[in-house]
């Protein structure tokens, strides 16, 4: 099930027209046989009482402008149905330079998994003046250089890739449990596969892991369907492309090291000889990889609110993956996108604070400026 979308609707309700408190009225005399009502659009120079046009007229004008904003209404419609047209196209182009980016990508993967050691040309890396390595990673950096020396041994790859760049993100590390981070260790590289010409929109999220001791899968996936055309019963909530539901896989995991798992121990009391025993339980735990069993959207579309919530966040997630962490990858595991997201955020409020400040500032300022003036209201425009 999608994540709500607000419901867009217009609503036209008939009022009678009042005429303005400030408004004219012509003298009897200038116009003795004055009987036609002005439209809407000349109310505003010949302001009447309500009580000065016919109901029935009134009526009527109500119900032909009413018509005519059904056939607006219906005009959109159509540009839903262009909109949903035009996202299809725009994942037809996803899926068309998707292959012309998986070469680098692939290229990526192998660097960080120690398969293909670039060249010193490759390795050359032209720097801002401004461009500067987060405090995070110089302290990582003092780190990796103490262990490289302890070792005495050069590390293989990129070490921890994909579990930095998850720890560096608020949206996953929120999802990270401490056991989980021994098994991330091993991911190798994520990939998205789109569905192929002629199916059903949707992606494939693909997670490659090396050889470990936490389960035998050499992949996981994760698929998330797409719908891309407007609801028949609400089409102006249509705002592109919306996930509908989600698939995970089966984990096969090696015994004993389930970790969505934990078994706990509860003691019981015969109600009858009063003995204790201890009963051991197994019930389910936090860890990321629930992400890959996500709860099931029934046919009838209803969940409760626990499960939506779980799906709306999890829809999100997915997004996030496919957009912004596969391509940029290298950017968030050295912090640099997560620096221009903040930069963006710090700018928005700094000028809110800034307008705020200078706001208050005149009204320090003013000699003329009188706090009890503001607490009455304006005058009221009396006709004349």
């Amino acid at each position: 099930m999608a994540a709500p979308h607000p419901h867009r609707h217009l609503l036209f309700t008939s009022q009678r027209l009042r005429g303005g408190s400030c408004g004219r009225r012509l003298p009897s005399h200038l116009c003795p046989a004055l009987k036609v009502t002005p439209t809407p659009s000349a109310a505003s120079v010949f302001a009447l009482r309500s009580s000065d046009i016919p109901t029935a007229l009134m009526r009527r004008r109500v119900s032909v402008v009413k018509r005519r904003v059904n056939a607006l209404k219906n005009l959109q419609v159509k540009c839903a149905q262009i909109e949903a047209k035009f996202y299809e196209e725009v994942h037809e182009l996803e899926r068309k330079y998707a292959a012309l980016y998986q070469p680098l990508f692939d290229k990526r993967s192998d660097i960080v998994k120690a398969a293909y050691e670039p060249t010193d040309e490759e390795c050359e890396w032209k720097a801002d003046e401004e461009e500067e390595l987060t405090e995070e990673m110089k302290e990582k950096a003092k780190v990796d250089e103490e262990k490289k020396d302890e070792e005495k041994e050069d590390p293989k790859g990129i070490p921890e890739f994909w579990l930095t760049v998850f720890k560096n993100v608020d949206l996953l590390s929120d999802m990270l449990q401490e056991h989980d981070e021994p098994i991330l260790k091993h991911l190798q590289d994520i990939k998205v596969k789109f569905s192929d010409p002629g199916q059903p929109m949707s992606f494939t999220l693909e997670f490659y892991f090396e050889t470990n001791d936490f389960f035998t899968n050499q992949v996981l996936t994760k698929t998330y369907k797409m719908r891309s055309e407007p609801d028949e019963t609400d089409p102006f909530s249509f705002d592109g492309p919306e996930i509908m539901s989600c698939t995970g896989c089966q984990i096969d995991w090696t015994k004993g090291k389930n970790v969505t798992l934990k078994t706990i121990k509860k003691k019981q009391k015969h109600k009858g000889r009063g003995t204790v025993r201890t009963v051991t339980k197994t019930v389910p735990n936090d860890s990321f990889f629930n992400f890959f069993s996500p709860p099931e959207v029934p046919e009838s579309g209803e969940l409760d609110e626990d499960s939506e919530a779980v799906l709306a966040a999890d829809f999100e997630i997915g997004h996030f993956l496919r957009e912004r962490i596969v391509p940029r990858a290298v950017l968030y595991f050295t912090g640099e996108a997560i620096e221009d997201d903040d930069d963006d955020y710090d700018e928005e409020g700094e000028e809110a604070d800034d307008e705020e400040g200078e706001e208050e500032a005149d009204e320090d300022n003013d000699p003329e400026y009188d706090p009890k003036k503001d607490a009455n209201p304006p005058a009221e425009c009396k006709q004349q």
